[in-house]
């Protein structure tokens, strides 16, 4: 592992890198061309827009892969500005940059820069082609003009707002005017209100940003991890608004029969957790998110650590005037998050079963392999059933998946949102409990699926021998 200093740099190994910076800080993440400049959208990654071809935010870092980076992409820049704007980058601890390799295994380099003094933005480091290869080269470069300093030294015209509150706009200086993302909301102000990189942006997508602004403060005094952005989720989120303010009616389904669940699947977002607020009545984003920080009732989404992107919809009932709202909170999908969710499932129906002094149950890949396909199915078919449309039933699926087990149990459930909600309302079932309890099962398979009309799909196929 080598220690770097400002200037100096590392000959990196052709693989994914992960770097973190834990603490307080906003990661940014500007990808540039050999001129140096952003070349459109795609271009930032922030909270706002965690990911790109190549690059992925996640808590206290990024995730990058030279090799995926878009078509001539030579220079990925790694930023960093106070997670709350009201606190100088001064008096926050000194940032360290550690980059490890494949998959965050092995340590390849630390950085810790010289504390900022009136900086407000800091150039934490640079991973850069040279010849057939990537390098890593330590920064430490700060902009006491904040966001919008860097902004235009990578090619971003920014026009700071004027106390009228007027929006902004960003535009991409390559020979266009093609929109640039809006970075993370910058601790620069102009005449006292904040710059707004609206990047010709809809007012609902301004609207949502403001929204997510709100959101992750309010998170941030709460100690809870902000959330992101996702625009795959606003954009279900605004269709399904459209659709309650035109039948002035809220609801998880519109008057066509498609739930806002299904539109977030059909959008390409795929989740393993959900929750949504939908509520008629607030002006603006921040009287909605005032709205979501009343009871216990309402403001867990917002405050839930498991969730960790959001969307917004916005939309007006021309008739009335009433202005209805679709904030959305999920997990993504993973393939590890699909198994630790399936092993808490079974985790949780085992603590039941030692508390009525029965044996656990043993996971069984093929139980999981026809519990995982029947949750897909059901949500993908929008069906709720025992019984398959062709007819099949625990036992058929169970046996196409290859299970040669005397006995076959099944427990189905939907539109609950986590492993512990779904084997509560199991044990609280008559019928349920007794397969939970039956002490002659022996094997568990579960499967977990997002959207339909329900939102989630749930199965614990049981197995005895």
């Amino acid at each position: 592992m080598i220690e770097l200093v400002p200037g100096g740099n590392l000959a990196l190994p052709d693989t994914a890198l992960t770097i973190d910076v834990p603490g307080p800080f906003d990661l940014s993440v500007l990808i540039t061309d050999d001129s140096g400049k952003v070349g459109g959208d795609g271009d930032f990654v922030f909270y706002n827009q965690p990911s790109a071809p190549g690059a992925r935010l996640y808590d206290g870092g990024v995730g990058v892969d030279p090799r995926r980076l878009r078509a001539g992409a030579s220079r990925v820049t790694v930023v960093i500005s106070p997670a709350d704007p009201g606190i100088a980058l001064g008096r926050l601890p000194v940032p360290t940059l550690t980059v490890r390799g494949s998959g965050g295994r092995g340590v390849l380099a630390r950085f810790t820069p010289a504390r900022p003094a009136h900086e407000t933005v800091l150039l934490l480091a640079e991973i850069y082609r040279r010849g057939a290869g990537w390098k890593l080269r330590a920064l430490g470069q700060g902009y006491a003009d904040g966001l919008a300093g860097i902004a235009r030294d990578f090619g971003v015209e920014v026009t700071e707002e004027a106390a009228t509150g007027e929006a902004t706009t960003a535009t991409a200086a390559v020979g266009s005017t093609a929109p640039v993302g809006p970075p993370p909301p910058p601790a620069v102000r102009a005449n006292g209100a904040p710059t707004r990189y609206s990047s010709g942006m809809s007012a609902e997508s301004a609207e949502a940003t403001e929204f997510a602004a709100l959101v992750r403060a309010e998170r941030l005094r709460a100690g809870v991890p902000a959330v992101a952005l996702d625009g795959r989720l606003s954009a279900a989120a605004q269709a399904h608004t459209v659709a309650m303010a035109g039948r002035r009616r809220l609801g998880a389904e519109s008057a066509d029969g498609i739930s806002v669940f299904q539109r977030i699947t059909a959008g390409g977002y795929h989740y393993l957790r959900i929750d949504q607020h939908l509520v008629s009545g607030p002006r603006t984003p921040r009287a909605f998110v005032e709205y979501c920080l009343g009871g216990e009732a309402v403001r867990g989404p917002l405050f839930d650590p498991a969730l960790t992107d959001t969307g917004l919809g916005r939309a007006v009932d021309a008739r009335s005037g009433e202005v209805y709202w679709t904030a959305l909170w999920a997990r993504p999908f993973t393939s590890d998050g699909l198994i630790r969710t399936a092993a808490e499932v079974v985790a949780l129906t085992n603590a039941e079963r030692t508390a009525a002094g029965l044996r656990p149950l043993a996971d069984d890949p093929r139980l999981a392999a026809a519990a995982q396909a029947y949750s897909a199915d059901m949500a993908a078919r929008a069906f709720y059933s025992h019984t398959s449309p062709e007819g099949l039933a625990p036992w058929d699926r169970a046996a196409a998946a290859g299970a040669t087990h005397r006995g076959i149990g099944e427990n189905i459930a939907c539109g609950q949102r986590s492993p512990r909600e779904v084997v509560t309302g199991w044990m609280n079932s008559p019928g349920h409990r007794a397969n939970i309890l039956k002490p002659d099962f022996t094997h568990l398979g579960i499967g977990f699926a997002g959207g339909g009309p329900a939102g989630t799909y749930w199965t614990q196929l049981f197995g005895q021998l």
